[in-house]
């Protein structure tokens, strides 16, 4: 039973990178040339393992700003559809992971109810 406690937590640290991601995108929506990331999830005989990577698509060119070389400077890839999408997916599994955990704590309360 323990295992599961194990499981939901690492997916409540996995929802936690993805709700941080998120949320340093959302921050960097309006910075020129910055690259948003995503989280990637895997999973792993005893929980999830999350990894965060860099997406390399280019953001769209700002006409209204030029650079030294008198070329447009490029936008941040961000979209802030995508952004607000991972913070609710990321919310409920925050919600779904925690309530795991408390369904294997009422377990081991009443096993330890029964043997004791």
């Amino acid at each position: 039973m323990i295992s599961g406690i194990n499981a939901a937590l690492s997916g409540v640290l996995a929802h936690q990178l993805k709700v941080d991601t998120a949320g340093n995108n959302l921050a960097n929506l309006s910075t020129d040339g910055f690259k948003k990331s995503r989280v990637v999830m895997e999973d792993q005989p005893r929980g999830v393992r999350a990894e965060s990577q860099r997406v390399e698509t280019p953001g769209p060119l700002r006409s209204d700003l030029m650079d030294s070389a008198g070329a447009p400077v490029e936008g941040s890839n961000v979209d802030i559809a995508e952004e607000m999408v991972a913070l609710l997916t990321g919310e409920r599994g925050f919600e779904v992971n925690l309530k795991t955990i408390q369904t294997q704590d009422e377990m081991l309360g009443e096993l330890l109810d029964i043997v004791g």
